[in-house]
C-alpha cells in the first residue's frame, strides 16, 4: 500500500468523525474507513491527536454540548440528547470529568462572566448605545482547497506558515488568480476547546469549474449554502479579537436571530504584503439561522 493511499484513508477517517461525531460510530465503520483493524487505526490515532479514536469522540460531543450552553437557550436534556447521550445522568458525569463543573455551573457562570465584561466594557470603554455594524447575507456553495492548522489561534506565526505552504501549493496547482477569495474557517471555541487542538483551515475558494487532486495533508470539500451575519474589522489580524468581543458583548446577547451550527468564516480582502496593517480589512461572517 502506498503511503498517498494510507493518507488518504486517514483523512477520510477524520472527515467520518468530524462530520459524524453526534452518532453512532461502530468499531466496523472505522474500520471499512481507515482499512486497518482498529488496533492498529487506534494507535496511529493516537500518536498523531495524542488521544483515541473514542476520546476524540467524546471530546468533540462534550465540547459542542459546551458551545450549546454558552450560546442557546436549549434545556440540558436536549443538549445532552442532541449530541448523542440518550441518558442526561451519562451527560452530565462525562461533562463535569472533562469540564470539572456541572452543565448548570458552567451556563451560570457563562453568563455571569458575559454580563461581566459587559459591564466593564461599557463603563469603561463604549456608549450604552453602542451596536456593531452588520449586514445579513447568503453565502452560496464555496469549494475550497484548505491546510489544517491545530493549535493557539493566538500563535499567528504558525497560522502564516500554514498560509504559506497552502498558498505554494495553490501557485503550483494553478488555481489563483487575481479574484481568489482567501478564507479561513474557525471551527473550535477557544474558551472550551484545549489551545492546543483548536483547528483552522487556511483555505482558497476555487472556481466551479476546477478539481484539484488532494495530495499529502492538502484537501477539499464544499462550504455548503448559509446565512450569516457579516462584519467589518479594520486592522491587524492579531487585533481581530477587539471586534469578536464587540460583537459576542453587544450583539449576540440582544441579536433578533438564533446562531447556525456551523464554523465561522474570516475573509481576508487584501494583501498583508503590502497593505498598512492599519488598512487591512477582514470580513467576519458569523452564521445564523
Amino acid at each position: 500500500m502506498e503511503n498517498a493511499t494510507r493518507l488518504d484513508r486517514y483523512k477520510r477517517l477524520l472527515s467520518m468523525l468530524d462530520d459524524k461525531f453526534k452518532e453512532e460510530i461502530t468499531v466496523q465503520d472505522i474500520e471499512n474507513t481507515a482499512f486497518y483493524s482498529y488496533r492498529n487505526i487506534n494507535r496511529i490515532f493516537l500518536s498523531l491527536h495524542q488521544e483515541t479514536i473514542g476520546q476524540y469522540q467524546k471530546r468533540l460531543r462534550l465540547e459542542k454540548a459546551a458551545e450549546y450552553l454558552k450560546f442557546s437557550n436549549q434545556s440540558i436534556a436536549d443538549i445532552a440528547y442532541d449530541v448523542g447521550y440518550s441518558e442526561i445522568s451519562s451527560f452530565s458525569k462525562a461533562f463535569k470529568k472533562h469540564f470539572r463543573c456541572s452543565p448548570s455551573i458552567f451556563r451560570n457562570s457563562y453568563d455571569y462572566r458575559q454580563n461581566l465584561t459587559k459591564k466593564i466594557v461599557l463603563d469603561e470603554e463604549f456608549d450604552e448605545d453602542y451596536k456593531p455594524e452588520y449586514t445579513v447575507e447568503e453565502l452560496p456553495d464555496l469549494k475550497i482547497m484548505y491546510l489544517t492548522y491545530y493549535g493557539d489561534y493566538d500563535n499567528i506565526k504558525a497560522i502564516k506558515d500554514i498560509w504559506e505552504q497552502l498558498v505554494i501549493y495553490a501557485l503550483k496547482k494553478k488555481v489563483l488568480h487575481d479574484k481568489t477569495p482567501f478564507i479561513g474557517e474557525i471551527l473550535d471555541d477557544e474558551e472550551i476547546t484545549d489551545v492546543l487542538k483548536c483547528r483552522y483551515n487556511a483555505a482558497v475558494v476555487l472556481d466551479d469549474d476546477k478539481d484539484v487532486d488532494e495530495e499529502g495533508l492538502f484537501r477539499t470539500k464544499i462550504i455548503k449554502k448559509q446565512k450569516y451575519a457579516k462584519f467589518i474589522h479594520k486592522g491587524s489580524h492579531e487585533s481581530c479579537d477587539e471586534t469578536y468581543a464587540k460583537i459576542y458583548t453587544y450583539w449576540l446577547t440582544e441579536m433578533p436571530m438564533e446562531l447556525a451550527d456551523k464554523p465561522t468564516l474570516e475573509f481576508y480582502i487584501n494583501d498583508e504584503s503590502n497593505t498598512p496593517e492599519e488598512e487591512l480589512l477582514t470580513e467576519i461572517y458569523i452564521p445564523v439561522e
